[in-house]
């Protein structure tokens, strides 16, 4: 339950970075919904109707990124640094520092549940399928080719016949209604709606990412691998709890893992264009001492 949160985001986060982009606003998207659902449901408006309004809160802020980045040609980082402010922003000015705690008891129970049989909560079921659906999408579908055709390179992917800007934009989309799902859930499973809810969580993310096996520069990288390396954050983050370490301590280890997974990528990928190149050069050698010599005599 506590690495749920992570798990779904980064679905949509690893089609996000295989592009060559990044969403920093994950984060204040989930706050925001978080705080859009409490707001509702304090005003006396059905759960029902307070988190599908939230959704379309986070579709609308994925919106925004995808418009900025795709139409107005502004740089991902830089948009959604901006963006990440002003989402914080607005789910911290309705409640300020107060919280929303009195949610319908059946939907908190609920979040909180396991499926019978089974140490599983309830929250697997709809990862499961969002699992599923990213992983179709991402490597059994021409969408997600289209994907890693722009990582590898943006101007090849559209002479080829890809969708660059649509791909980019349906992409921040889903990434804001996936955090906003997540936000609803964050908001139930401990029952308190606050602007200051999931603060930092767009480094437990993108650490999740980048530490399972996706590339910064983009064209690179398997869900599997995102999904190994979030449990084992979320694993590790539980541990360094249980062993009573402050949360501060952990944004550390965890932003030590993000520099040393991207440095130790960049060092892979340099050895092996390194070994390629002398190979390449052995061969080349090899090539020029085994050409055979022809000589020509005059007739008799």
């Amino acid at each position: 339950m506590d690495i749920a949160p992570i798990l779904l985001i980064a679905l949509p986060m690893t089609l996000v970075m295989i592009t060559g982009e990044i969403d920093l606003s994950v984060g204040s998207m989930v706050g925001l919904s978080s705080v859009v659902t409490g707001v509702l449901v304090q005003a006396g408006v059905g759960f029902g109707v307070a988190a599908t309004i939230a959704l379309l809160v986070g579709v609308l802020g994925g919106a925004v990124n995808g418009f900025l980045v795709t139409v107005v040609g502004l740089p991902s980082l830089a948009v959604t640094i901006g963006t990440m402010a002003l989402f914080r922003g607005l789910a911290v000015g309705p409640l300020g520092t107060a919280a929303v705690t009195s949610f319908p008891e059946e939907w908190t129970a609920l979040a909180q549940a396991k499926i019978s049989g089974t140490p599983l909560p309830y929250i697997m079921l709809p990862f499961v399928i969002l699992l599923a659906i990213f992983v179709v999408m991402l490597h059994f579908s021409t969408f997600g080719r289209g994907v890693y055709a722009i990582g590898l390179s943006s101007d090849a992917a559209r002479f080829s016949g890809v969708r660059v800007e649509r791909t980019k934009f349906l992409l921040f989309v889903f990434a804001g209604v996936v955090s906003a799902f997540a936000g609803i859930f964050f908001t139930l499973r401990y029952g308190s709606a606050r602007g200051d809810n999931a603060t930092g969580l767009e480094l437990q993310v993108i650490a999740a990412v980048v530490l399972g096996g996706v590339s910064v520069f983009g064209g690179r990288g398997k869900i599997y691998g995102v999904i190994a390396a979030a449990l084992l954050i979320g694993t590790l983050s539980s541990a360094l709890r249980l062993a009573n370490v402050t949360s501060d301590v952990i944004n550390i280890i965890t932003g030590v893992l993000l520099v040393l997974s991207v440095v130790l990528a960049s060092v892979i990928d340099w050895v092996q264009l390194r070994r390629a190149r002398l190979a390449a050069a052995k061969a080349a050698r090899v090539g020029t001492q085994t050409i055979p010599t022809t000589s020509t005599s005059s007739p008799n």
